[in-house]
């Protein structure tokens, strides 16, 4: 699969106009948003073998420090679509105005994205929803946008606890999809549900 960095953006004029299909992905700051888009970046199958993690280069900077992402950065995926790496939300350490351009810059995007087919909404398995995330599923509801959620970090919650978390979301939220990084999980049905979002 070829992946080629495009653009970030800062504002909305500075979006692609080629009209391609774009599949977006949200959550809040330090949620494992880097590593997910890595993973689909190189890898469309499903678990990974036992011992064998998946690669974190190349795509998306994966960081310790929440944040990072403060701009919008496309990425194009065979030619044929976008991924849209928006930044995390919740992110206590930068200033209220800060934090006030982001949201502005993020609802920018998902008002003016005609190209838009999928977010992606992506929560911590080990905490589930936030206020935030349950404010960002309202609105992309409100505004009619198709989404799915991934629920990351599967593999640092043991068996129990993770069928646990999963219950929990797809009761008080959504039906999740769990996500791994490490292990693979999710990659496949990730990847099924963008591919039936850029068919439609």
């Amino acid at each position: 699969m070829a992946v080629e960095f495009v653009l970030s953006a800062h504002g909305a004029k500075q979006f692609p106009a080629d009209r391609l299909p774009e599949v977006a992905f949200v959550g809040r700051s330090n949620v494992g948003k880097s590593s997910l888009l890595n993973a689909l970046a190189l890898r469309r199958g499903g678990r990974a073998k036992r011992g064998e993690a998946v690669s974190r280069k190349a795509l998306a900077k994966t960081s310790q420090t929440p944040g990072r992402t403060r701009a919008i950065n496309f990425f194009r995926i065979d030619r044929r679509f976008y991924f849209v790496d928006l930044p995390g939300y919740g992110y206590a350490k930068v200033s209220a105005g800060e934090q006030r351009r982001w949201k502005r810059l993020i609802e920018a995007y998902f008002e003016r994205r005609e190209t838009l087919k999928l977010v992606i909404l992506i929560v911590d398995i080990r905490h589930g929803p936030t206020v935030l995330d349950c404010q960002m599923r309202e609105w992309l509801t409100a505004n009619g946008l198709a989404f799915c959620v991934a629920a990351a970090k599967s593999d640092k919650l043991k068996r129990a606890a993770r069928l646990r978390s999963i219950v929990s979301i797809r009761e008080t939220f959504a039906s999740p999809i769990p996500f791994s990084a490490v292990t693979g999980e999710g990659t496949k049905q990730l990847w099924r549900a963008i591919d039936t979002a850029l068919a439609a």
